[in-house]
């Protein structure tokens, strides 16, 4: 690690999630290995259907920023705007001056944005027959809206931008949030990613690819999503939002913020070789990069969080990829997929997966898989953490893993503070 290098570290957190809204207690459930997945019906009848899913209640931003506005977003920016406060609550940062925040960006994932508003504008349209759609049915929709709320709630006048990655969405958004900090652009940043993609025509489309999890009840839904196991038979689609300040050290120090972790560094790259199969070179170059940009190496990691979406096809290759990393050092390397419990958030996924490295990493504590399933022979030689949580004490480094469609790969490497 360079000593003269700006570094970044996390002084606040928001969290909406299917959990609940509040951090400290959805760690403890993630710790406990309690899956917040459930059957839940989308969309109305006569378009309607109930699959395994994970969502979330309690979503009301109105006390923050009035009934009209809050009923003019959509949910995805609804979640980011509520988790952002929590966030900026968190981070105290309200002391912020006028001029300190027009330093401070917005930088924001989300995979397919204002999702929602869309359909309901094709049932207005084709469904409803209506000949007129709300006049708000563009700025619902955009991508960047959710991050544009965010900085218009606090006058926050630095870089406000929106990463659209597939499922690496909002860890692309939390690394170039570092870099901007490194290269002195900015001395605080909001970043994460919020997503809402549960109305029905997003659902057919992802059953019409067979790959969702099925589940007859809300015990059998529970259970639905068991990456790395022999049984394993599908990803879970689930919706949240997880927000950090993000800040230059010096900058929270000086201050007396309370620092959670630090984000030491960060690897992308592409697989470059299919818009839905992953490969192991293209991950294996991501954690490369992201160990090399944090001046570490891997004997110093004690937790993986894998992107493990419990596909037959993702989990192994992310396991020959830890496997060919970290070499005889992976039997002993504790990993876990926390989807199993909060299920895949897609372009908020990368977002809440280190929001629980990053509490891994504070209190010395791994998640973990949500459950005690037979391992995939494919899936063995790193060491599972099943059913529930591990308590290591100290946890000086962990990695969060996104893998996403169209090859992209983001790996974050945070630090114990």
């Amino acid at each position: 690690m360079n000593p003269a290098r700006r570094r970044v570290v996390i002084t606040g957190l928001g969290l909406i999630s299917p959990w609940g809204n509040a951090v400290e207690p959805a760690f403890a459930q993630a710790m406990a290995g309690q899956s917040a997945i459930r059957c839940n019906a989308v969309g109305d009848e006569p378009h309607s259907v109930t699959i395994a899913s994970a969502v979330c209640s309690g979503v009301d931003p109105a006390p923050l920023i009035g009934r009209s506005r809050s009923a003019a977003m959509d949910r995805v920016g609804q979640l980011a705007v509520q988790a952002a406060a929590a966030a900026w609550t968190d981070a105290g940062l309200d002391a912020l001056n006028e001029e300190q925040r027009e330093r401070v960006a917005v930088l924001l994932g989300t995979c397919v944005g204002g999702a929602q508003s869309t359909e309901k504008g094709y049932r207005d349209l084709f469904v409803r027959n209506r000949s007129r759609l709300s006049p708000l049915t563009v700025v619902q929709c955009m991508n960047n809206a959710p991050a544009s709320h965010i900085a218009q709630l606090y006058g926050l006048g630095g870089a406000c931008h929106t990463y659209s990655v597939a499922c690496a969405s909002a860890a692309a958004a939390l690394a170039d949030a570092a870099r901007r900090i490194r290269g002195g652009d900015s001395d605080v940043v909001i970043s994460g990613g919020s997503e809402a993609a549960l109305p029905y025509g997003i659902v057919k489309a992802w059953l019409s690819m067979q790959v969702l999890a099925p589940a007859a009840d809300d015990d059998a839904a529970r259970s639905a999503c068991r990456p790395f196991a022999a049984d394993r038979n599908g990803l879970v689609l689930g919706e949240g939002a997880a927000i950090f300040a993000l800040e230059e050290r010096e900058h929270a120090l000086a201050r007396g913020a309370r620092i959670y972790a630090e984000l030491a560094g960060s690897g992308s790259s592409c697989d470059h070789g299919h818009i839905t199969a992953p490969l192991a070179a293209g991950q294996l170059r991501a954690l490369r990069d992201a160990l090399r940009d944090a001046g570490a190496n891997p004997d110093e990691v004690g937790y993986v969080n894998a992107h493990g979406t419990a596909t037959p096809e993702g989990d192994p290759v992310e396991i020959d990829a830890l496997r060919q990393f970290f070499g005889d050092r992976a039997a002993t390397l504790p990993v876990s997929a926390t989807k199993s419990m909060h299920g895949h958030l897609m372009g908020a996924a990368g977002a809440i997966e280190a929001l629980l490295t990053v509490m891994a990493v504070h209190k010395g504590m791994i998640p973990p898989t949500a459950h005690r399933a037979e391992i995939d022979p494919a899936c063995v030689g790193v060491d599972h953490v099943l059913g529930e949580g591990r308590e290591v004490g100290h946890l000086p480094l962990a990695l969060s893993n996104s893998f996403a469609f169209g090859g992209s790969n983001v790996v974050l490497a945070l630090r114990k503070a």
